[in-house]
């Protein structure tokens, strides 16, 4: 038996049946499951023994992502650019799965638009999916929740966008600062209730993606950092994965930065000069006159 699977039989969120091993089985909600991120995080979390609800808008991506998992999943295909979506995936998780112990808010779209080209269909578009839907999907989830006298966590999945504009991303980096203040402000209200709201901020992560495409160039601009590899969709889903566990009970409102370091600093630059002037030299001015 897993340390993690312990965990949560020992402290478990749910009230659903006891599995075949006599464990008890948490119940997740994963946006984004088809692939990249959010398909590593519910891989991770069906092989620590979560059930895994997936949604997606591509069908056949998603029952493929899903099929083979340690667990059984469901899959829910929907479009979260539309309003009702979000809440409804959440609503029909519950009553068709069972109650949900979290939610794990990882789909987005990253369309790349110059600024002067950005009309209001695409900058909508992108609030819909990267900021609204979560903010709707984690307000059904705790109003579930609260009804049903459950504890539950979130997670949202954010980006390095959030803190760093990019050419060609004021849609994205926008909607992903958003989302950090939407966990903040959904944390300090839902604390009470015993509903814990995170999120991880990821570094560059090779993901391969046909929905949300890069080029090398850019892959290669955005991904230095001091640890001096580009992230893995597994070193994000291991964040996740604790942040849903009871050893992270105490933690809310807060942003995980996985990203090798980039966001500490960059380490691109060059040294600013080479070499110490007389006035910054230690010493060399001791006994001068006043």
């Amino acid at each position: 038996m897993s340390e993690r699977r312990e965990r949560i039989d020992k402290h478990s969120l749910s009230g659903h049946s006891p599995d075949e091993g006599g464990f008890m089985t948490p119940h997740v909600l994963v946006t984004g499951a088809a692939s990249g991120i959010g398909a590593a995080v519910a891989a991770l979390l069906a092989a620590d023994g979560w059930t895994v609800t997936g949604v997606d808008l591509r069908e056949a991506a998603l029952r493929a992502s899903l099929d083979g998992l340690a667990t059984p999943a469901t899959p829910l295909v929907a479009d979260l650019a539309e309003p009702d979506a979000a809440e409804r995936v959440v609503r029909r998780a519950w009553e068709s799965v069972g109650p949900l112990d979290a939610l794990v808010n990882a789909a987005g779209i990253y369309p790349a638009r110059p600024f002067l080209e950005l009309d209001a269909r695409l900058w909508d578009q992108v609030q819909a999916v990267n900021v609204r839907a979560p903010m709707l999907a984690i307000r059904a989830f705790a109003e579930l929740a609260v009804a049903a006298d459950r504890p539950g966590s979130v997670v949202n999945i954010s980006s390095g966008a959030a803190l760093r504009a990019r050419p060609g991303a004021a849609h994205y980096s926008t909607s992903k600062a958003a989302l950090e203040m939407l966990t903040k402000a959904a944390a300090i209200e839902l604390g009470g209730a015993g509903i814990r709201v995170n999120a991880v901020s990821p570094g560059f992560v090779t993901v391969d993606s046909t929905a949300n495409p890069v080029t090398e160039e850019y892959a290669a601009a955005v991904s230095a950092n001091p640890l001096g590899r580009r992230g893995r969709p597994g070193d994000i889903a291991a964040a996740v994965a604790w942040l849903l566990t009871p050893a992270a009970e105490w933690v809310t409102g807060s942003i995980m930065r996985v990203d090798g370091g980039a966001s500490a600093g960059t380490t691109t630059l060059p040294a600013h000069w080479p070499e110490l002037t007389d006035v910054q030299t230690p010493g060399i001015n001791e006994g001068a006159a006043l």
